[in-house]
């Protein structure tokens, strides 16, 4: 019987060692779903934060805004091409939206920062919100697309491929691609190095839905590889071979 009993005892020992670890596991399976859900919810709010951003700031050539939280405070930097008209005089545009944003999205002590776009046509963003504003007022997409293909190479981008989709001038919907120059559509560089931008038209047939994607510079591979294919020294035929061929 004490065997048995020792089996017995050994047996709820083992069972008692595994309840803390499996109360363990749940935990960390809880806390694993709640920063989940937190995720979730941060990105819906920075995507509702941006969309009214882009809306406030559209005259001001908005491009987009980078949030970045700290224990004392939200910081949001709104990239522009005209800082003047987002600031407002005297800084009280900008005050204004500040106040705005704390009470509709109930950030605690946000500050925003302004910074100009450098170059406004390396911009896949202002590009994508260009393209769909020229489309509202009225103009044919195919010639706005185009213009802003020779100025977006013009200014110094490597290449440009811009994808424009809806109700295109009749009942059924279609997509008319475009691009010009170098660009990566797969792999690391096109993650990393291809800037990416989507933009909404809203015209009388509907929602016409814009792409832009930019390579701002060549890869530093393949100017190396141009350069070395440049001087390689021209294969030149001599006499005796052209006579051969002939």
């Amino acid at each position: 019987m004490k065997t048995v009993f020792g089996l017995k005892q050994k047996k709820r020992n083992k069972r008692e060692k595994f309840q803390p670890m499996q109360m363990e596991l749940n935990d960390i399976v809880v806390i694993s779903m709640t920063s989940e859900r937190q995720f979730v919810r941060d990105g819906i709010k920075k995507g509702e934060i941006e969309e009214f951003l882009s809306r406030e700031f559209s005259r001001a050539g908005y491009s987009h805004s980078d949030i970045q939280h700290t224990p004392l405070a939200t910081h949001i930097t709104v990239f522009a091409q005209r800082p003047g008209m987002v600031i407002g005089r005297g800084g009280k545009n900008i005050d204004a939206i500040t106040e705005m944003v704390r009470q509709k999205f109930g950030l605690q002590n946000p500050q925003l920062e302004v910074r100009e776009i450098e170059k406004p046509e390396l911009d896949a963003d202002v590009v994508a919100r260009e393209i769909a504003g020229a489309i509202e007022r009225g103009l044919n997409y195919r010639r706005v697309v185009n213009i802003m293909i020779e100025n977006v190479m013009r200014a110094g981008a490597a290449g440009i491929a811009v994808r424009v989709g809806g109700k295109l001038g009749g009942d059924m919907g279609r997509i008319d691609k475009f691009s010009a120059g170098y660009l990566k559509y797969a792999g690391e560089q096109a993650e990393t190095e291809v800037k990416k931008a989507y933009a909404t038209a809203m015209v009388r047939a509907g929602a016409i839905g814009i792409q832009v994607k930019i390579l701002p510079e060549m890869p530093k591979e393949i100017l190396a590889s141009r350069k070395m294919m440049a001087s390689l020294p021209a294969v030149t035929e001599t006499k005796d071979e052209t006579e051969k061929k002939e």
